[in-house]
């Protein structure tokens, strides 16, 4: 059993308990069961935890290499800035994607990727394997990373809304549980604003902080505000909603404001993915540019050849991308070749989109479908707020 008294990260007891229960699961040589899943809420210090646990699998076992993987090159990004806060990253260690984790990336003479070759678990060079944003995680993502034959700590926010699609869900029934506030964050006001999303549903009007605030929907500050958030549109900004056609005409009133002369995507236009391709590796939600395009038509086959470049990865991807989405309140229900990629417009999306996807600034509009369940609802709220990483603006009633 490894000594977890010497740490010089003061933890709450709750965290110290759950790290001992972490580290004897990892150093049990009969261990009956590869993988452990751990649920925390925002603010309870999962990311600290990490930290902490890495540093004391080091002490004890120095030539370990870790393998620390988000779904999403931007939260990759923000877990290999929190580790290196904490000096708890090892120099072996991988912290990067999933995708450049568990395959390896097939590119083109332009050096654009264009697929994706499962590595050899003979090959794999990692001891441990933690997964940041695990409930991100579909069933054959999960089957993948479990062949290596590792030990897994699965990572994730059990108050949040299930995956996007299929009944798949790692963070469902986690075996370890964070739900107590850490200290540092219990004057955050989003993580405020969280409790009472999760809690009770209910937020209440009001400026909570300069930067987080609570506005009615016929509130004229609000409509200043979102003049002055759209017109300055950038990738730090999330723009969610519950409905569809709301995000239809956020999405047109945004490429207005950004002075678009066309209602077909444009280069520098900003797209969401709204269909996983595995082997491409670009899944349901993914956020990214159009960094050029072109019109095709390949026989019977008429389509935009996009190189897109997604938030947190540095290459774009050669993508054949599907015409006729852009623009649509719901995905079209025809069939769509599958050699063709389904994107649309991506300044604002649906909550269920956004899913281990985080921004500096996030405005919410507050829409509850009617046949939404009280507890649906909390969790919808709830992954909305903690979407932000610093401003948030909510447009209610």
């Amino acid at each position: 059993m490894a000594d977890i008294t010497a740490n010089p990260i003061d933890l709450s007891p709750a965290q110290s308990g759950i790290l001992q229960q972490i580290l004897d699961w990892y150093f049990d040589k009969n261990r009956t069961k590869n993988y452990l899943t751990l649920g925390g809420y925002a603010g309870t210090g999962k990311t600290t935890l990490l930290g902490v646990f890495s540093k004391k699998v080091r002490e004890k076992e120095p030539k370990t290499k870790i393998a620390f993987a988000a779904y999403t090159g931007k939260a990759s990004r923000v877990l290999y800035s929190k580790l290196n806060q904490f000096k708890s990253r090892g120099g072996d260690d991988y912290v990067g994607t999933l995708h450049g984790l568990l395959y390896t990336a097939l590119t083109n003479s332009g050096g654009q990727v264009v697929g994706w070759e499962k590595k050899s678990a003979e090959k794999f060079e990692y001891n441990l394997i933690v997964v940041d944003e695990a409930s991100m995680v579909n069933q054959g993502i999960w089957a993948d990373i479990q062949s290596f034959g590792v030990p897994i700590l699965a990572v994730g926010d059990h108050g949040q809304l299930p995956p996007i699609e299929g009944s798949f869900n790692l963070m469902q029934t986690p075996e370890l549980k964070l739900e107590e506030i850490f200290r540092q964050q219990a004057d955050n006001p989003i993580i405020q604003l969280s409790i009472m999303a999760r809690e009770s549903g209910r937020i209440a009007p009001a400026r909570y902080s300069r930067t987080v605030r609570k506005l009615q929907r016929d509130d004229a500050d609000a409509q200043e505000l979102l003049g002055e958030l759209f017109t300055q549109y950038d990738e730090r900004l999330m723009v969610l909603v519950g409905y569809n056609h709301t995000r239809v005409k956020i999405n047109q009133a945004i490429r207005q404001l950004l002075e678009f002369d066309s209602p077909l995507p444009q280069r520098r236009d900003r797209v969401i993915c709204l269909k996983n391709n595995r082997e491409l590796g670009i899944f349901n939600g993914m956020l990214g540019y159009i960094d050029g395009m072109s019109e095709v038509t390949d026989g019977p086959l008429n389509y935009y050849l996009m190189d897109i470049t997604f938030d947190g990865e540095d290459k774009s991807r050669e993508l054949k991308v599907y015409k006729d989405q852009f623009g649509q309140k719901e995905s079209l229900k025809v069939e769509i070749p599958k050699q063709l990629q389904v994107f649309d417009f991506g300044y604002a999306i649906t909550v269920h989109k956004s899913q281990g996807s985080q921004a500096e600034k996030v405005v919410l509009f507050e829409e509850r479908f009617s046949r939404m369940s009280d507890e649906d609802w909390r969790r919808w709220l709830y992954t909305a707020v903690t979407r932000s990483s610093s401003e948030l603006y909510i447009i209610g009633d």
